[in-house]
Formats: structure tokens, sequence, C-alpha cells
């Protein structure tokens, strides 16, 4: 498992050098430094791209905390820690702004832990926006309830569910709980975690109940004179089984979930880049692809040999392809290209199939009434309709080709070899069954 663990974390870090790499060429190229726009543009997700790959060779993983306010989340983190460190009160809304710490359990695994302010508390947008961020950042979530839960706390469950990342459901303050209760609530939790009625129950260690600060107790004290009075304990606080539960996940998976965060945040990067660059470029890009649709057009219809016509035609599409991919900065070779193409005529639902077909026919018609031009001199006007009507197909087919090029660099330059989608894909295929990535893996199984 360790093996496999590192594997992952190898292959995430080939991704993201691989990625740096190719803006790095572009950058010295000055493909870059020649558009001080598009750099400014993408410049914050190359720094993200470079301190995901920091945070990758630091080892370090990020454990968020969120919750409303009241729920005891920086309680939760300082029982983890052993000391209260978190400031915590009476008050709805001590935590003010996301605050980290270090915590290394047994001395082996180096984690941040994240206090995050209530989900609901004022200046609800500014507060939205400052969690999505620490959910992007976080490795493992920690979602911190402890009571019945409302319906802002089961929405603000949805939303963190559909950030595709792990999630332990906490439930504090269980010791204001009879034993009796304890199994219904557990119950009820598995269902409600899910994110969904029609989802399947949580796994075991996907919820976990503690009592970060346990209410004082009332206590009979005994003296040898025979006196009897009454005192207010407060009990240790319980959350050895939530430690227990991080502790195994994150000796059994942590450097999977580590390098999946990592090719996560560097697909959104990528993306990112891609969405920027296509809408600065746009009227270049337009300009190119009607550049391309008239050559092609002109060279089949020109050209008197039908199989020349096909291949000459492919060759303008794979070259468009490739025009497309440096107008925009994006890593193309001839082998990606080529898998583009055959994506693009395989995916539009035959028209483009449709386009090879014809043109084969018309070519072949052209063909004959080109030989026998010759012996009848009405073959001339066969020749020039055949070709007309070739040259049509022939610039609908590159046109076509081009704008679902431009839809697929944008969507598609996270795949191939060492691609990040293509590596979370990877990742996600050889997690176990008893995992919480395999949970992971079934809910973002229709996007991979």
């Amino acid at each position: 498992m360790r093996n496999l663990q590192e594997t992952h974390l190898n292959r995430a870090r080939a991704s993201l050098r691989q990625v740096l790499s190719w803006y790095g060429y572009l950058r010295k190229s000055g493909q870059l430094s020649s558009n001080p726009e598009l750099a400014g543009l993408v410049k914050p997700e190359l720094e993200a791209l470079n301190s995901t790959l920091n945070k990758l060779d630091s080892s370090v993983i990020r454990i968020a905390a969120f919750g409303l306010v009241s729920r005891g989340k920086s309680a939760v983190l300082n029982a983890l820690l052993g000391d209260k460190i978190l400031q915590t009160g009476p008050l709805n809304g001590v935590t003010q702004w996301p605050r980290s710490v270090r915590w290394q359990p047994g001395g082996k695994v180096l984690v941040e832990l994240i206090d995050t302010p209530g989900l609901d508390e004022i200046k609800g947008e500014s507060r939205a926006d400052m969690a999505r961020e620490v959910v992007h950042q976080a490795d493992l979530i920690l979602f911190v309830v402890s009571g019945d839960i409302t319906r802002t706390e089961y929405q603000a469950l949805l939303e963190l569910r559909q950030a595709q990342k792990p999630l332990i459901l906490v439930f504090n303050k269980i010791d204001l709980y009879p034993d009796t209760d304890q199994g219904a609530i557990y119950q009820n939790l598995q269902q409600l975690g899910a994110g969904h009625p029609q989802a399947k129950p949580l796994l075991p260690d996907e919820i976990v109940m503690v009592a970060a600060e346990p209410a004082p107790m009332e206590v009979r004290v005994e003296w040898p004179d025979g006196r009897v009075s009454y005192e207010w304990e407060t009990p240790p606080p319980q959350v050895d089984e939530l430690k227990e539960t991080i502790l195994n996940i994150l000796n059994r998976e942590g450097r999977s979930l580590l390098a999946l965060n990592a090719l996560i945040q560097a697909r959104d990067a990528e993306a990112a880049i891609a969405q920027k660059t296509i809408d600065l470029r746009e009227q270049e890009a337009e300009d190119i692809i009607w550049q391309f649709t008239k050559y092609k057009a002109l060279a089949v219809m020109l050209n008197p040999i039908a199989f020349l016509d096909i291949l000459g035609g492919t060759v303008a599409d794979l070259a468009l392809i490739r025009a497309l991919a440096r107008l925009y900065g994006l890593p193309m070779t001839s082998y990606e290209a080529g898998k583009i193409l055959k994506t693009i005529l395989f995916s539009s639902g035959g028209l483009l199939l449709g386009e090879l077909g014809s043109s084969f026919l018309l070519g072949l018609g052209k063909s004959t009434a080109a030989i026998t031009s010759g012996d009848n001199p009405s073959n001339i006007t066969a020749f020039a309709g055949s070709a007309i009507a070739q040259a049509g197909i022939a610039g609908y087919g590159a046109y076509s080709v081009g704008k679902a090029a431009q839809v697929y660099l944008e969507k598609g330059c996270t795949w191939g070899q060492l691609g990040a989608s293509s590596v979370i894909q990877e990742i996600l295929s050889q997690v176990d069954q008893n995992t919480i990535l395999y949970r992971l893996r079934q809910e973002l199984g229709i996007k991979y």
C-alpha cells in the first residue's frame, strides 16, 4: 500500500513538473513575454501550480475543519493538538479568519490543521469565498456538527461534497446525549452525510463522535473527617476515536490524498489558463480557422486525385489543430493532434465522417471526369461541378474541426500522457474498496 502511495505521489509530481516545464519553455521562447496581457492573466494560475508542487514536495497534508457557529470546530482541533492553541469561547464567531497550526500525530506524518469561521456568520459572500479557497487547498475535510442538522447545515454539507474532497462527519458534544440515543444519531448521520437521499450511506470511518470540551460534571467528594462536599470537574476531551480515524486514513492513503488534491488543483489551474488564453485570442483563432477553411477547400477543389484529396484534407485538419494550439500556447505534438482529430471525427455525430465519405465519392467522380475530359469535353463541366461540391464539403469540415478543436483544447488540455486528468483517473482506478478514496471515486465516476 505504501509503495502504491509513493507511486501516486511521484506521478503527481511528474505531471506538475511537465506542465511547469512547458510554460517555462513558453516564457523563455518569448510566447508569453511577447504578450504582456496574457502573461498577467495567467500569472495567478502559474503561481498556484508552483505552490502546489512545493506542497507536494514538503508532503504536508492539510485538514480543514468546517461547520456552523458554536459547533466546536476550534475545540475539536485543540483537543487533537492536546493544547488550547486556537481561541474558543461562548460567543458566536470567535474565529474570524482561517488559522492553521502544525500537528505531527505519532511523530511521523506532518499535518496542517486549518480552523475556519462559521459558515453561517455575517458577511456571507466574503466568508463563502474564503471557505471555497480553504476547501480548494484542503486534502481532507472535517465537517463538525453538534445536534440535529439544520437546513443551512445540510446545504453546506452538500456544497462541500461537491468540492471533490474526502470528508469526515464529526459529531461533537456527544457527552450531552445518553448512550441509548447515540445509535440513532449515528444512523441519521449515515444517511444525511451521504449528501443525497439516493446516495450510499457513509462508511464507518467517515463518521466519528467526539466530545471536544465535555460539560463539567458534579462529583461527590467524601473527606477523611466524614464531611461530604460536591465539586465540579471537567472530564478530559473524548477525541481518541477521531485521532485514530485520521491516523488510519493518513497511513492507509495519505500520500494518495495529497497527490489527488494536487492534481485536481493543477487540472483546475490548467483549465483556467486555457480558458483565459482562448478568450483573449478568440478573434485570432477565428481568422486562423477561416484561413485553413479556404486553403483546404481550394486544395481539395484543384486536386484531381481522389485519395490525395482525403489525405491532403486530413493533413490540413492536423495543421489547423496544431496552429490553434500554438496560438494558445498549449502543448501539442503531431501524435496528440491526430488523437484530437480522431476524437472530433467520432464525436461529431457522423457529420465529419460523412464529409470523408462524400469527399471520397465526389473525388472519384472528379478523378474520372479529369481522366476522360480529353475524350469528352463535357466531362470538364462534370469535373468542375464535383470539385465545387467537394470544396464546399471540405471547407465545412475544416471549419467544424477548427471549432471543435477550440473546445477540446480548452477542456482537454489536462488529458494526454501525464496530464492531470489522466493521472487522476489512474489513481482513482487503483484505490482499494476499503479506502475513503474509493468513496470519492464513486462520486467522481461520471466525471472521470
